[in-house]
């Protein structure tokens, strides 16, 4: 069991750190393969987060937790749940940029599905999500050996899922980034059945004017997992332009 936040270090370059954080009830590894793609531009560093009731606390918690155990760093790039921890990230000052991978900082964003972000406790408890969640998630079948990366499977990490999703209606929501000096960008998939396209909208109006969004086809509600080529495209330039920024900076 893991009682602190686990990181794995991946890029070996010049560029900006980036964390991926990953969903409510997924593992750092599925981004795996993102990470390998972004490795010539970046440093990505997967992360893992506390297991059990005890570290099953709320996105604000969680995201201190990251800062103590990550430090510096310089951009997020988050799926689903893990954008509300960018999102307090950022308020607090630690990181200077966000991607949002079908993501939402606020449940409000999700409209009535947000009222139901409680149940995803129960569900993960209770319902046993396995290869087919996985692959309604995915928006294509997803290998039996991979469904642990993409939904809870573990008892443990059930039980977790349950408690932290509990613990998000019980806590404040992370301050709008709109006015900040945070660079972000969204990635969305067209077929997100959880974090569906509709929703774009509501995020990017809390966000620095600007803030591209881009529409992945075919893709589901983790693109990081299922097109990493194509996120790794979209998040080069953007990445680029942190790391000139920091260059500029320090000149």
């Amino acid at each position: 069991m893991r009682a602190e936040v686990q990181l794995t270090e991946m890029g070996q370059g010049k560029g900006p750190r980036v964390l991926l954080l990953p969903g409510l009830g997924a593992r750092g590894s599925g981004f795996r393969a993102l990470a390998e793609a972004l490795s010539p531009v970046a440093r990505p560093v997967l992360v893992e987060y506390p297991e059990g009731a005890h570290a099953a606390l709320g996105a604000g918690a969680l995201a201190r937790q990251v800062s103590r155990a990550a430090g510096e760093m310089d951009a997020v790039v988050a799926s689903s749940f893990g954008g509300m921890v960018a999102a307090h990230l950022a308020a607090a000052g630690v990181v200077r940029g966000v991607a949002f991978l079908g993501a939402f900082t606020r449940t409000a964003h999700l409209g009535a599905r947000g009222l139901l972000i409680g149940m995803m406790g129960p569900i993960a408890l209770w319902g046993r999500p396995g290869v087919v969640a996985a692959g309604l998630a995915a928006w294509r079948p997803v290998p039996f050996a991979r469904v642990q990366e993409v939904v809870p499977t573990t008892a443990l990490e059930r039980s977790t899922t349950w408690h932290r999703a509990l613990a998000i209606r019980g806590e404040a929501p992370p301050p709008e980034l709109r006015r900040l000096e945070v660079s972000c960008v969204c990635i969305q998939g067209d077929r997100d059945v959880l974090v569906p396209p509709s929703t774009l909208e509501k995020l990017v109006e809390s966000l620095p004017p600007g803030t591209p969004r881009h529409l992945l086809k075919g893709a589901g509600h983790v693109p990081y997992f299922t097109h990493p080529e194509a996120c790794a495209e979209l998040l080069g330039p953007w990445l680029a332009g942190l790391s000139f920024a920091r260059s500029a900076s320090a000149a």
